[in-house]
């Protein structure tokens, strides 16, 4: 029996890695989870959520850069993992800079401003600047050119940082969702198709009630229950996904539990729950592994739409939907790339579970 589990494993291996765009999806979804676990290591802006705002640069095009001072202003001690998964906490003034200058003991720096007219002129004393002793050290330890790859939004924060992170939320948000999602659907699912009768129909009443419903219209009032938030979008959207799930598992169980292992199990005197986790759910898994892929895509949709209303991720929390909802009017101001960038990464990383979800249903059909 082991040898033939095997052999069933390394089958669908083989017609998994057949299917390019497969194996393609799952290079790239592996991809991305390594950038969300790493996100503040590869953000330029490594400040928790990204939100060191500059608004004399905002609504920069890719590419831009400027000078840039910064007034520290006290380190807070953190642990390095700590700003490697939560962002560095930090108290420092960045300033855009056209250009400086330096009289005495005094810098003298002129602002950056939009239409490149000379902007505010200040200057700062040596003692804005700890353990320097001279002012011309400043120069070489707090003034560096600061380049934004995906430019910057519309209050100066780097595009590419909010990005970054906000692929966290979009992972976490499907993961969640998906995980609650299973453990809800294959529960009743499971009970549903073993016991039938009374039973199955209470729980496809409720499956027929919850599913008659608008998912968004359902995800929206629980959020609103719940209250905004972080967690509040999680259970909201992963307590809407339950039912697809639960019809597939109850109708897998349905046919599986005539086969003549269960019988047998029965006649050997195991109870029910040893014959439903071990004997008909480990056999009933393929569709629902499919299913979950789609539901991972449905769920980063959710999110996204339900950031885009308002009512998912708060700022200033980065969110791809939070961030369309910032820029999709400066599609007609001349910079639509604001709201096509994070609409573009929206669509790549739903099709590429959508790619992956086709791809174990192939590698999982026994029939080919």
């Amino acid at each position: 029996m082991k040898n033939q589990s095997t052999s069933l494993t390394k089958l669908t291996l083989q017609k998994f890695n057949k299917n390019g765009w497969g194996v393609f999806s799952f290079a790239f979804i592996l991809l991305s989870i390594l950038v969300a676990i790493f996100a503040y290591v590869l953000a330029p802006d490594n400040s928790q959520n990204a939100n060191q705002m500059h608004l004399s640069i905002h609504s920069k095009s890719p590419g831009f850069s400027v000078m840039m001072l910064t007034i520290p202003s006290g380190e807070v001690v953190q642990n390095p993992l700590s700003v490697m998964f939560f962002g560095k906490k930090s108290a420092n003034t960045e300033i855009p800079i056209s250009n400086y200058k330096m009289e005495g003991e005094k810098l003298q720096i002129t602002e950056y401003t939009v239409d490149g007219n000379d902007g505010l002129q200040k200057e700062y004393s040596l003692s804005k600047f700890p353990n320097l002793s001279s002012i011309k050290e400043v120069p070489k330890r707090y003034i560096s050119e600061k380049k934004f790859y995906l430019g910057t939004d519309k209050y100066g924060r780097d595009l590419l940082s909010r990005m970054l992170i906000g692929i966290r939320i979009s992972l976490s948000i499907g993961f969640v969702a998906v995980i609650i999602s299973l453990i809800i659907g294959i529960s009743l699912g499971a009970i549903a198709g073993y016991f039938g009768g009374k039973v199955d129909a209470v729980i496809m009443w409720l499956i027929n009630v919850t599913w008659s419903i608008p998912t968004l219209l359902l995800v929206i009032a629980i959020t609103l229950a719940l209250g905004k938030g972080f967690w509040q979008v999680f259970i909201a959207v992963g307590l809407t996904m339950w039912v697809e799930v639960a019809r597939v598992v109850r109708g897998q169980v349905m046919g599986v539990k005539q086969m003549q292992y269960v019988t047998a199990a029965k006649a050997l005197g195991y109870n029910d729950f040893r014959i439903i986790t071990k004997h008909i759910l480990p056999n009933s898994m393929a569709p629902v592994i499919i299913i979950s892929a789609a539901n991972f895509a449905g769920a980063i949709l959710i999110e996204s739409g339900l950031s885009f209303l308002g009512i998912g991720a708060q700022p200033p929390m980065p969110s791809w939907g939070g961030i369309i909802k910032d820029h999709y009017s400066y599609i007609i101001l001349g910079k639509p790339y604001l709201a096509l960038i994070p609409g573009l990464a929206i669509m790549s990383l739903v099709t590429a579970f959508m790619l992956i979800g086709n791809a174990l249903r192939d590698a999982l059909d026994v029939k080919d």
